[in-house]
């Protein structure tokens, strides 16, 4: 069934649209009607982590109903890390807190604030789960914020599709009323960035014997990534601080201050 939205004429928004980041999709089918909600609403960056079935995916391009300008500019990715490296803003959409200390808003304060950062200039993203399962506590840690539909909780699911429908159509109803683009001369780090200061971070405090505990080891380096990643860094602040870790780690080693 087919939805005729007329012939209304209306201008694009001035904001560059998200990135939508599918992770480990399962059926092309869903690859393909999530394509045609993203260009709906002129969103075209469609990013894949390792597609169960492969791509190219003929399922997914008859799926797309027509939108094979979006499954032809389709990028796949080995890892989630890599497909956000460019990314300076990440909503993880997701309907389970799973206890993690991470900020929880609904689409439109959510989406206002990934608008305010591609107003600086810099790229943002979406991302989107398994059909199953979802996302992962790893891949939730790597985002800025958690984004959640205010659904009927006795029938809280929906199907990949409709989740990016709905993010998209937000998105773009956000953005119509967002100032036009102004470059900020601060801007906020990457997620490359960010995962390196955590690297960086959990490499100074290995040595030191601070995740002592194996059996908590990676739950609290999880712990430090969400710390880091929810921070409302500038990339000089990144910076900074790895200089920081550089020096405390330049002065461990030298014999001289050991003396």
């Amino acid at each position: 069934m087919s939805f005729d939205t007329g012939e209304v004429a209306e201008l694009a928004p001035a904001l560059a649209p998200p990135a939508i980041i599918l992770a480990s999709p399962q059926l092309g089918e869903n690859i393909g009607t999530a394509a045609r909600a993203m260009a709906n609403f002129g969103v075209t960056d469609l990013r894949l982590v390792t597609p169960r079935d492969g791509w190219p995916n003929e399922r997914a391009r008859a799926a797309s109903s027509g939108a094979h300008h979006v499954i032809d500019g389709a990028r796949v990715f080995e890892t989630l890390a890599e497909a956000v490296a460019d990314l300076s803003f990440v909503i993880a959409t997701t309907r389970r807190l799973r206890h993690m200390t991470k900020r929880v808003e609904g689409p439109d304060a959510g989406l206002r604030e990934l608008c305010a950062v591609a107003a600086g200039g810099s790229r943002t993203g979406i991302l989107f789960g398994r059909e199953r399962w979802g996302l992962e506590n790893d891949e939730v840690a790597l985002a800025n914020i958690i984004v959640t539909f205010p659904v009927d909780p006795a029938f809280a699911s929906l199907n990949v599709a409709q989740s990016v429908l709905l993010m998209t159509y937000e998105w773009r109803r956000v953005a119509m009323g967002a100032p036009p683009p102004n470059v900020d001369e601060n801007p906020p780090p990457t997620r490359e960035e960010v995962l390196g200061l955590w690297q960086h971070l959990v490499d100074v405090l290995e040595p030191s014997g601070y995740f002592r505990a194996p059996d908590m080891a990676e739950h609290m380096k999880r712990n430090l990534l969400l710390i880091l990643s929810d921070a409302a860094w500038s990339r000089q602040q990144v910076r900074t601080l790895r200089g920081v870790l550089g020096h405390l780690v330049a002065r461990a080693d030298d014999p001289a201050d050991r003396s």
